[in-house]
């Protein structure tokens, strides 16, 4: 009697690092500045906390955009205290981050921390930030855990002051 023997191999899958996982999904880092797509920008445009959170959408080489950074710049220095926030969003092309949006934020000092939204999918998160949006810049999001207002405009210190004084009062 002959006995056959049969030897099988599972292949194990590997095991997932959730380290690993987590890293995958989290901004890159070009020049200091931070890199996104829109899932990771997204923790930026829904916090919950007790701040009211003013998201500027800009970019270097839009010319309203770059007229309207003075009121955000005097609005985060100003309204700090008052639990206000201010992120500036830039939609500089991702090819131009070291060579135009770096040396842009060293040149002008600015100090809201500002992000780079790098995602081709423009139509899913322009409609995600505002259904009202066209996807023009600079447009603005402000937002606390009571309300949010998008607006695709420019803005003077005072009209800006104006509009978050509605968020606050």
């Amino acid at each position: 009697m002959f006995g056959i023997l049969v030897f099988t191999a599972c292949k194990q899958e590997p095991k997932k690092d959730p380290v690993k996982e987590v890293v995958k999904n989290e901004p890159t880092t070009k020049s200091g500045v931070t890199v996104v797509n829109y899932d990771q920008l997204l923790p930026w445009l829904e916090k919950q906390d007790d701040k009211t959170h003013v998201i500027n959408f800009w970019a270097t080489w839009c010319k309203p955009c770059v007229e309207e950074l003075p009121a955000f710049e005097k609005l985060h220095a100003e309204y700090a205290n008052k639990n206000v926030e201010v992120v500036l969003v830039s939609l500089d092309f991702p090819n131009q981050i070291e060579s135009e949006l770096v040396p842009f934020i060293k040149n002008r000092n600015l100090q809201p921390e500002v992000v780079v939204l790098d995602d081709p999918n423009q139509n899913k998160w322009i409609n995600g930030i505002s259904k009202d949006w066209s996807g023009s810049i600079p447009a603005t999001l402000i937002y606390n855990k009571n309300e949010r207002g998008f607006y695709e405009q420019s803005f003077d210190y005072s009209s800006l002051t104006q509009e978050l004084n509605k968020f606050l009062n």
